[in-house]
Protein backbone atom coordinates (compact mmCIF):
# COMPACT_ATOMS: atom_id res chain seq x y z
CA UNK A 1 0.00 0.00 0.00
CA UNK A 2 1.34 3.49 -0.89
CA UNK A 3 2.52 5.46 1.85
CA UNK A 4 0.88 8.47 2.28
CA UNK A 5 2.98 11.54 4.54
CA UNK A 6 1.81 12.33 8.26
CA UNK A 7 0.95 15.79 6.63
CA UNK A 8 -0.93 15.59 3.75
CA UNK A 9 -3.34 13.19 6.40
CA UNK A 10 -3.86 16.05 8.81
CA UNK A 11 -4.09 18.71 5.58
CA UNK A 12 -6.62 15.94 4.37
CA UNK A 13 -10.22 18.05 3.85
CA UNK A 14 -12.50 14.44 4.17
CA UNK A 15 -11.90 11.31 6.10
CA UNK A 16 -10.25 8.33 4.40
CA UNK A 17 -10.79 4.39 3.99
CA UNK A 18 -7.40 2.23 4.71
CA UNK A 19 -4.72 4.56 4.79
CA UNK A 20 -1.00 3.74 5.22
CA UNK A 21 1.72 5.61 6.82
CA UNK A 22 5.14 5.40 7.96
CA UNK A 23 7.08 7.18 10.59
CA UNK A 24 9.15 7.38 14.40
CA UNK A 25 7.15 7.22 17.74
CA UNK A 26 7.40 10.46 19.81
CA UNK A 27 5.43 8.83 22.68
CA UNK A 28 3.18 6.01 23.34
CA UNK A 29 0.96 6.80 26.30
CA UNK A 30 -2.12 4.63 27.93
CA UNK A 31 -0.87 1.51 25.56
CA UNK A 32 -2.72 2.57 23.27
CA UNK A 33 -2.03 6.11 21.53
CA UNK A 34 0.55 6.83 18.67
CA UNK A 35 1.89 9.90 18.93
CA UNK A 36 3.52 9.36 15.45
CA UNK A 37 5.82 11.62 13.08
CA UNK A 38 7.49 11.32 9.90
CA UNK A 39 9.34 14.24 9.30
CA UNK A 40 7.14 15.98 6.88
CA UNK A 41 5.63 18.48 9.16
CA UNK A 42 6.34 19.37 13.14
CA UNK A 43 2.91 17.91 14.30
CA UNK A 44 2.28 14.78 14.56
CA UNK A 45 -0.78 11.80 13.84
CA UNK A 46 -2.43 10.09 16.78
CA UNK A 47 -2.69 6.75 16.03
CA UNK A 48 -5.02 4.55 18.00
CA UNK A 49 -3.96 0.96 18.95
CA UNK A 50 -6.81 -1.78 19.31
CA UNK A 51 -4.93 -2.62 22.23
CA UNK A 52 -7.01 -5.72 23.36
CA UNK A 53 -6.48 -7.38 19.86
CA UNK A 54 -2.53 -6.38 19.78
CA UNK A 55 -0.12 -9.00 21.19
CA UNK A 56 1.66 -8.09 24.08
CA UNK A 57 5.29 -8.56 22.49
CA UNK A 58 4.27 -5.88 19.70
CA UNK A 59 3.14 -3.20 22.78
CA UNK A 60 5.88 -3.78 24.15
CA UNK A 61 8.13 -2.60 21.29
CA UNK A 62 6.47 0.42 20.63
CA UNK A 63 8.50 3.07 22.54
CA UNK A 64 9.88 6.48 21.92
CA UNK A 65 12.34 6.22 18.94
CA UNK A 66 10.93 3.13 17.45
CA UNK A 67 10.13 3.22 13.72
CA UNK A 68 6.49 1.70 12.56
CA UNK A 69 4.41 1.31 9.64
CA UNK A 70 0.14 1.95 10.65
CA UNK A 71 -2.51 1.30 8.61
CA UNK A 72 -6.28 1.69 8.88
CA UNK A 73 -9.03 4.18 8.67
CA UNK A 74 -8.71 8.09 8.85
CA UNK A 75 -11.49 9.58 11.13
CA UNK A 76 -12.48 12.25 12.83
CA UNK A 77 -9.86 12.85 15.80
CA UNK A 78 -12.22 12.48 19.24
CA UNK A 79 -9.57 14.20 21.14
CA UNK A 80 -9.54 17.88 21.17
CA UNK A 81 -5.74 19.82 19.34
CA UNK A 82 -6.53 17.45 15.79
CA UNK A 83 -9.02 17.13 13.00
CA UNK A 84 -8.30 13.50 12.40
CA UNK A 85 -6.56 10.58 13.73
CA UNK A 86 -5.86 7.17 13.02
CA UNK A 87 -8.14 4.00 14.15
CA UNK A 88 -5.54 1.43 13.85
CA UNK A 89 -6.19 -1.94 11.64
CA UNK A 90 -2.71 -3.03 11.00
CA UNK A 91 0.23 -2.38 13.35
CA UNK A 92 4.44 -3.40 11.70
CA UNK A 93 7.54 -2.31 14.20
CA UNK A 94 9.82 -1.85 11.47
CA UNK A 95 12.82 -0.39 13.65
CA UNK A 96 13.22 -1.56 17.22
CA UNK A 97 14.37 1.65 19.99
CA UNK A 98 15.99 0.91 22.98
CA UNK A 99 13.59 3.24 25.41
CA UNK A 100 16.70 3.21 28.41
CA UNK A 101 19.27 4.39 25.33
CA UNK A 102 17.58 6.27 23.52
CA UNK A 103 18.43 10.10 24.15
CA UNK A 104 15.95 12.03 22.79
CA UNK A 105 12.92 10.96 24.90
CA UNK A 106 10.02 12.94 25.64
CA UNK A 107 11.35 15.76 27.75
CA UNK A 108 13.08 18.98 27.34
CA UNK A 109 16.85 18.90 26.47
CA UNK A 110 19.17 21.65 27.07
CA UNK A 111 20.78 22.87 23.69
CA UNK A 112 24.40 21.64 24.63
CA UNK A 113 23.69 18.09 25.14
CA UNK A 114 21.35 18.20 21.68
CA UNK A 115 24.53 19.65 19.82
CA UNK A 116 26.43 16.39 21.51
CA UNK A 117 23.65 14.06 20.16
CA UNK A 118 23.83 16.18 16.92
CA UNK A 119 22.86 12.93 14.76
CA UNK A 120 19.74 12.52 16.27
CA UNK A 121 19.03 15.90 17.81
CA UNK A 122 16.90 16.66 14.32
CA UNK A 123 14.22 13.98 15.69
CA UNK A 124 12.99 16.97 18.50
CA UNK A 125 10.51 19.58 17.51
CA UNK A 126 12.41 22.11 17.68
CA UNK A 127 15.15 20.82 15.44
CA UNK A 128 12.96 19.29 13.17
CA UNK A 129 11.59 22.68 12.59
CA UNK A 130 14.69 24.62 12.25
CA UNK A 131 15.80 22.25 9.34
CA UNK A 132 12.36 22.42 7.58
CA UNK A 133 12.85 26.26 7.38
CA UNK A 134 16.33 25.98 6.21
CA UNK A 135 15.62 23.73 3.30
CA UNK A 136 12.73 26.05 2.32
CA UNK A 137 15.13 29.48 2.83
CA UNK A 138 17.88 27.43 0.48
CA UNK A 139 14.87 26.76 -2.18
CA UNK A 140 13.80 30.68 -1.40
CA UNK A 141 17.60 31.76 -2.22
CA UNK A 142 17.61 29.51 -5.74
CA UNK A 143 14.13 30.56 -6.21
CA UNK A 144 14.77 34.24 -6.04
CA UNK A 145 18.18 34.13 -8.24
CA UNK A 146 16.79 32.45 -11.06
CA UNK A 147 13.61 34.64 -11.52
CA UNK A 148 15.91 37.51 -11.82
CA UNK A 149 17.70 35.96 -14.53
CA UNK A 150 21.24 35.01 -12.46
CA UNK A 151 23.23 32.60 -13.67
CA UNK A 152 24.06 30.03 -10.67
CA UNK A 153 28.24 29.73 -10.48
CA UNK A 154 30.07 26.66 -8.93
CA UNK A 155 33.25 27.95 -7.75
CA UNK A 156 36.29 26.53 -6.55
CA UNK A 157 36.27 24.76 -2.78
CA UNK A 158 39.88 24.42 -3.11
CA UNK A 159 41.86 27.63 -3.80
CA UNK A 160 45.34 29.53 -3.63
CA UNK A 161 43.37 33.15 -3.65
CA UNK A 162 42.48 34.98 0.12
CA UNK A 163 39.65 36.57 -0.62
CA UNK A 164 39.46 38.38 2.53
CA UNK A 165 43.21 38.79 3.24
CA UNK A 166 43.36 37.65 6.77
CA UNK A 167 45.03 34.65 6.17
CA UNK A 168 42.88 32.34 9.23
CA UNK A 169 42.28 29.01 6.33
CA UNK A 170 42.41 25.67 6.35
CA UNK A 171 45.40 24.45 4.23
CA UNK A 172 44.83 21.78 1.83
CA UNK A 173 48.21 19.08 0.84
CA UNK A 174 48.81 15.44 0.39
CA UNK A 175 52.25 16.26 1.35
CA UNK A 176 53.25 13.31 4.53
CA UNK A 177 53.56 15.15 7.38
CA UNK A 178 56.24 13.43 9.17
CA UNK A 179 58.27 14.05 6.52
CA UNK A 180 57.89 17.30 4.66
CA UNK A 181 60.28 18.02 1.96
CA UNK A 182 62.16 21.15 1.79
CA UNK A 183 63.36 23.24 -1.09
CA UNK A 184 67.03 24.34 -1.32
CA UNK A 185 65.75 27.65 1.07
CA UNK A 186 65.06 25.18 3.60
CA UNK A 187 61.40 25.60 3.52
CA UNK A 188 58.61 23.44 2.53
CA UNK A 189 58.75 22.77 -1.25
CA UNK A 190 55.08 22.96 -2.33
CA UNK A 191 55.90 22.30 -6.16
CA UNK A 192 55.40 18.63 -4.76
CA UNK A 193 52.34 18.72 -3.60
CA UNK A 194 49.53 17.72 -5.25
CA UNK A 195 48.33 20.94 -6.59
CA UNK A 196 51.92 22.08 -7.20
CA UNK A 197 51.05 24.63 -4.94
CA UNK A 198 50.22 26.19 -1.36
CA UNK A 199 46.33 25.76 -1.64
CA UNK A 200 43.23 25.83 1.15
CA UNK A 201 40.20 25.88 1.85
CA UNK A 202 37.95 28.55 0.16
CA UNK A 203 36.59 31.66 2.43
CA UNK A 204 34.58 33.24 -0.36
CA UNK A 205 33.44 32.44 -3.69
CA UNK A 206 33.64 36.29 -4.76
CA UNK A 207 37.26 36.72 -6.77
CA UNK A 208 36.10 34.08 -8.76
CA UNK A 209 32.66 35.03 -9.11
CA UNK A 210 33.66 38.55 -10.03
CA UNK A 211 35.25 36.62 -13.36
CA UNK A 212 31.70 35.03 -14.52
CA UNK A 213 29.91 38.47 -13.78
CA UNK A 214 32.49 40.27 -16.28
CA UNK A 215 31.07 37.53 -18.66
CA UNK A 216 27.09 36.42 -17.86
CA UNK A 217 26.16 39.61 -16.24
CA UNK A 218 24.94 38.44 -13.48
CA UNK A 219 26.01 35.27 -10.92
CA UNK A 220 25.34 33.85 -7.91
CA UNK A 221 27.11 31.12 -5.83
CA UNK A 222 26.05 29.13 -2.99
CA UNK A 223 28.09 26.95 -1.41
CA UNK A 224 30.44 25.69 1.79
CA UNK A 225 33.17 28.44 2.61
CA UNK A 226 35.82 27.39 5.68
CA UNK A 227 37.42 30.05 8.41
CA UNK A 228 40.14 28.64 10.41
CA UNK A 229 39.32 31.17 13.13
CA UNK A 230 40.06 29.86 16.31
CA UNK A 231 36.52 31.37 17.89
CA UNK A 232 34.35 29.66 20.05
CA UNK A 233 31.64 32.17 20.07
CA UNK A 234 27.77 31.62 19.27
CA UNK A 235 28.52 33.39 16.05
CA UNK A 236 31.49 31.84 14.66
CA UNK A 237 31.55 28.39 12.61
CA UNK A 238 34.30 26.85 10.74
CA UNK A 239 32.62 25.65 7.88
CA UNK A 240 29.77 27.57 6.66
CA UNK A 241 27.57 27.96 3.70
CA UNK A 242 27.39 31.64 1.51
CA UNK A 243 25.34 33.20 -0.69
CA UNK A 244 26.98 35.86 -2.91
CA UNK A 245 25.65 37.39 -6.32
CA UNK A 246 28.00 39.94 -8.69
CA UNK A 247 26.26 41.82 -11.18
CA UNK A 248 28.18 43.89 -14.08
CA UNK A 249 27.31 47.45 -14.54
CA UNK A 250 25.69 47.65 -10.32
CA UNK A 251 26.64 50.55 -8.11
CA UNK A 252 26.91 50.41 -4.76
CA UNK A 253 23.16 52.19 -4.49
CA UNK A 254 21.94 49.09 -6.95
CA UNK A 255 23.30 46.89 -4.50
CA UNK A 256 21.46 47.99 -2.05
CA UNK A 257 18.47 47.95 -3.73
CA UNK A 258 19.06 44.20 -4.54
CA UNK A 259 20.41 42.93 -1.28
CA UNK A 260 17.11 44.33 0.63
CA UNK A 261 15.18 43.26 -2.09
CA UNK A 262 16.48 39.87 -2.13
CA UNK A 263 16.20 38.98 1.45
CA UNK A 264 12.78 40.38 2.09
CA UNK A 265 12.10 37.78 -0.75
CA UNK A 266 13.44 34.90 1.47
CA UNK A 267 12.05 35.91 4.74
CA UNK A 268 8.34 36.53 3.08
CA UNK A 269 8.85 33.01 1.46
CA UNK A 270 9.69 31.19 4.94
CA UNK A 271 6.76 32.99 5.82
CA UNK A 272 4.42 31.97 3.62
CA UNK A 273 5.53 28.37 3.67
CA UNK A 274 6.66 27.18 7.35
CA UNK A 275 4.04 28.74 9.27
CA UNK A 276 3.46 25.78 11.27
CA UNK A 277 7.28 25.29 12.09
CA UNK A 278 7.60 29.52 12.83
CA UNK A 279 4.75 29.25 15.25
CA UNK A 280 6.28 26.22 17.26
CA UNK A 281 9.43 27.96 17.69
CA UNK A 282 7.89 31.14 18.44
CA UNK A 283 6.30 29.85 21.45
CA UNK A 284 9.89 28.38 22.47
CA UNK A 285 11.29 31.69 22.09
CA UNK A 286 8.87 32.92 24.31
CA UNK A 287 8.68 30.10 26.66
CA UNK A 288 12.70 31.03 26.83
CA UNK A 289 12.18 34.95 27.37
CA UNK A 290 10.55 34.42 30.69
CA UNK A 291 13.11 33.11 32.50
CA UNK A 292 15.42 36.09 31.65
CA UNK A 293 15.21 39.51 33.45
CA UNK A 294 13.06 41.66 32.18
CA UNK A 295 15.82 44.10 30.99
CA UNK A 296 17.22 41.39 28.86
CA UNK A 297 13.91 40.31 26.99
CA UNK A 298 13.11 40.78 23.19
CA UNK A 299 10.72 43.67 22.55
CA UNK A 300 9.37 41.64 19.42
CA UNK A 301 8.51 38.29 19.53
CA UNK A 302 9.61 36.14 16.27
CA UNK A 303 7.08 36.45 13.93
CA UNK A 304 6.94 40.33 14.67
CA UNK A 305 10.78 40.72 14.20
CA UNK A 306 10.29 38.68 11.05
CA UNK A 307 7.48 41.46 9.66
CA UNK A 308 9.37 44.43 10.87
CA UNK A 309 11.88 43.04 8.13
CA UNK A 310 9.12 42.65 5.61
CA UNK A 311 7.44 45.86 6.64
CA UNK A 312 9.86 48.27 6.90
CA UNK A 313 12.24 50.36 4.17
CA UNK A 314 16.00 49.67 5.26
CA UNK A 315 17.47 53.15 6.14
CA UNK A 316 20.68 54.23 4.96
CA UNK A 317 22.44 55.65 6.68
CA UNK A 318 27.11 56.48 6.03
CA UNK A 319 29.09 55.17 8.51
CA UNK A 320 29.85 58.97 9.34
CA UNK A 321 27.14 59.69 10.56
CA UNK A 322 26.26 56.47 12.16
CA UNK A 323 29.42 57.13 14.48
CA UNK A 324 28.54 60.22 15.28
CA UNK A 325 24.95 58.83 16.39
CA UNK A 326 26.83 56.22 18.37
CA UNK A 327 29.47 58.89 20.22
CA UNK A 328 26.70 60.97 21.32
CA UNK A 329 24.04 58.17 22.46
CA UNK A 330 22.99 57.65 26.47
CA UNK A 331 24.59 54.32 26.07
CA UNK A 332 27.78 55.30 24.87
CA UNK A 333 28.06 58.58 27.25
CA UNK A 334 27.08 56.50 30.06
CA UNK A 335 29.68 54.03 29.18
CA UNK A 336 26.86 51.38 28.76
CA UNK A 337 28.48 49.72 25.37
CA UNK A 338 31.38 47.17 26.13
CA UNK A 339 33.24 49.35 23.44
CA UNK A 340 33.25 52.77 23.45
CA UNK A 341 33.00 55.01 20.51
CA UNK A 342 35.49 57.54 20.86
CA UNK A 343 36.32 58.54 17.26
CA UNK A 344 35.68 58.14 13.87
CA UNK A 345 37.55 54.78 12.49
CA UNK A 346 36.12 52.35 14.71
CA UNK A 347 35.28 49.20 13.77
CA UNK A 348 31.68 48.85 14.86
CA UNK A 349 30.40 45.65 17.54
CA UNK A 350 27.16 43.80 17.25
CA UNK A 351 26.23 46.14 20.55
CA UNK A 352 26.71 49.18 18.26
CA UNK A 353 25.14 47.82 15.35
CA UNK A 354 21.96 46.27 17.24
CA UNK A 355 21.13 50.16 18.92
CA UNK A 356 21.07 51.91 15.47
CA UNK A 357 18.59 49.09 14.49
CA UNK A 358 16.76 48.72 17.64
CA UNK A 359 17.17 52.22 19.38
CA UNK A 360 17.73 54.71 17.28
CA UNK A 361 16.05 54.44 13.84
CA UNK A 362 13.64 51.41 14.90
CA UNK A 363 13.87 49.76 11.29
CA UNK A 364 16.49 47.25 9.03
CA UNK A 365 19.81 49.97 8.56
CA UNK A 366 22.35 49.83 5.87
CA UNK A 367 25.49 51.25 6.86
CA UNK A 368 27.63 52.66 4.02
CA UNK A 369 31.24 54.20 3.08
CA UNK A 370 32.97 52.33 5.70
CA UNK A 371 36.96 53.44 6.65
CA UNK A 372 38.98 51.80 3.81
CA UNK A 373 41.77 50.87 6.79
CA UNK A 374 38.86 47.89 8.36
CA UNK A 375 37.40 46.68 4.94
CA UNK A 376 39.27 44.16 2.14
CA UNK A 377 41.40 45.31 -0.92
CA UNK A 378 38.57 44.95 -3.37
CA UNK A 379 36.19 47.34 -2.45
CA UNK A 380 36.36 50.97 -4.27
CA UNK A 381 37.85 53.39 -3.02
CA UNK A 382 35.84 57.01 -2.66
CA UNK A 383 37.14 60.53 -3.87
CA UNK A 384 37.49 61.37 -0.20
CA UNK A 385 40.85 58.74 -0.32
CA UNK A 386 39.77 57.29 3.14
CA UNK A 387 36.11 55.62 2.84
CA UNK A 388 35.21 52.64 0.64
CA UNK A 389 32.52 51.78 -1.15
CA UNK A 390 31.19 49.34 1.55
CA UNK A 391 27.69 48.55 2.81
CA UNK A 392 26.61 45.98 5.83
CA UNK A 393 22.82 45.71 6.45
CA UNK A 394 22.01 45.71 10.16
CA UNK A 395 18.73 43.89 11.55
CA UNK A 396 17.01 43.58 15.06
CA UNK A 397 18.89 40.91 17.50
CA UNK A 398 22.01 39.80 15.57
CA UNK A 399 23.44 42.97 13.62
CA UNK A 400 25.09 42.49 10.84
CA UNK A 401 23.52 40.42 8.39
CA UNK A 402 24.48 41.30 4.94
CA UNK A 403 27.98 42.60 4.11
CA UNK A 404 28.91 44.08 0.38
CA UNK A 405 30.36 46.74 -2.10
CA UNK A 406 31.01 48.24 -5.42
CA UNK A 407 34.18 46.94 -5.99
CA UNK A 408 37.40 48.37 -7.58
CA UNK A 409 36.85 48.14 -10.91
CA UNK A 410 39.74 50.63 -11.77
CA UNK A 411 43.28 48.64 -12.71
CA UNK A 412 45.95 50.93 -11.41
CA UNK A 413 43.81 51.58 -8.17
CA UNK A 414 43.41 48.11 -7.07
CA UNK A 415 47.35 47.35 -7.94
CA UNK A 416 48.16 49.89 -5.51
CA UNK A 417 45.91 48.60 -2.58
CA UNK A 418 47.47 45.39 -3.25
CA UNK A 419 51.13 46.63 -3.05
CA UNK A 420 50.07 48.30 0.28
CA UNK A 421 48.48 45.19 1.72
CA UNK A 422 51.52 42.62 0.78
CA UNK A 423 49.40 40.91 -2.05
CA UNK A 424 50.93 39.09 -4.35
CA UNK A 425 49.86 40.36 -8.05
CA UNK A 426 50.96 37.34 -10.28
CA UNK A 427 48.73 34.95 -7.60
CA UNK A 428 46.10 37.14 -8.75
CA UNK A 429 47.20 37.81 -11.84
CA UNK A 430 44.07 36.31 -13.45
CA UNK A 431 41.96 38.01 -10.56
CA UNK A 432 43.35 41.67 -12.36
CA UNK A 433 42.55 40.46 -15.96
CA UNK A 434 38.76 41.58 -15.21
CA UNK A 435 39.99 45.30 -14.74
CA UNK A 436 42.89 44.79 -18.04
CA UNK A 437 40.06 43.47 -20.38
CA UNK A 438 36.62 45.39 -20.43
CA UNK A 439 36.81 46.61 -16.62
CA UNK A 440 33.04 48.12 -15.94
CA UNK A 441 31.36 49.09 -12.66
CA UNK A 442 29.99 45.85 -10.74
CA UNK A 443 28.95 45.34 -7.38
CA UNK A 444 28.07 42.00 -5.10
CA UNK A 445 27.59 41.09 -1.61
CA UNK A 446 27.75 38.37 0.86
CA UNK A 447 25.35 36.27 2.43
CA UNK A 448 25.98 33.81 5.89
CA UNK A 449 23.34 31.30 4.91
CA UNK A 450 23.35 30.41 8.64
CA UNK A 451 23.11 33.93 9.63
CA UNK A 452 19.57 33.91 7.76
CA UNK A 453 18.59 30.87 9.41
CA UNK A 454 19.57 31.98 12.84
CA UNK A 455 17.48 35.12 12.11
CA UNK A 456 14.61 33.29 10.77
CA UNK A 457 14.37 30.62 13.06
CA UNK A 458 14.99 33.12 16.21
CA UNK A 459 17.73 30.52 17.56
CA UNK A 460 20.58 32.09 19.27
CA UNK A 461 23.66 29.77 18.89
CA UNK A 462 24.87 29.45 14.95
CA UNK A 463 25.43 25.83 15.97
CA UNK A 464 21.94 25.25 16.21
CA UNK A 465 21.18 26.38 12.68
CA UNK A 466 23.20 23.79 10.81
CA UNK A 467 23.28 19.96 10.89
CA UNK A 468 26.53 19.14 11.85
CA UNK A 469 28.66 21.86 13.28
CA UNK A 470 32.27 22.25 12.95
CA UNK A 471 33.95 24.43 15.55
CA UNK A 472 37.59 24.59 16.81
CA UNK A 473 37.75 21.21 18.63
CA UNK A 474 34.90 19.63 17.02
CA UNK A 475 34.57 18.00 13.95
CA UNK A 476 32.39 14.93 15.06
CA UNK A 477 29.89 12.68 12.92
Amino acid sequence: MRNTKVKDLLNSTTTLQEVNTKGWVRTFRNNQFIALNDGSTINNIQCVVDFENTADEILKRITTGAAVSVTGNLVESKGSGQKYEIQVAKLEILGDSDPEKFPMQPKKHSLEFLRENAHLRVRTNAFGAIMRIRSVLSFAVHNYFQQKGFVYVNTPIITGADAEGAGEMFQVTSLPLDNLPKNEEGTIDYKKDFFGKHTNLTVSGQLEGETFAMALGQIYTFGPTFRAENSNTSRHLAEFWMIEPEVAFNDLDDNMDLAEDFIQYVIKYALDNCGDDLKFLEGRLLEEEKSKPQAERSEMTLLERLNFVLENNFKRVSYTEAIDILRESTPNKKKKFNYIINEWGADLQSEHERYLVEKHFKCPVILFDYPANIKAFYMRLNEDGKTVRAMDILFPGIGEIVGGSQREERFDVLVEKMKALGIDEKELSWYLDTRRFGSATHSGFGLGFERLVLFVTGMTNIRDVIPFPRTPGSAEF
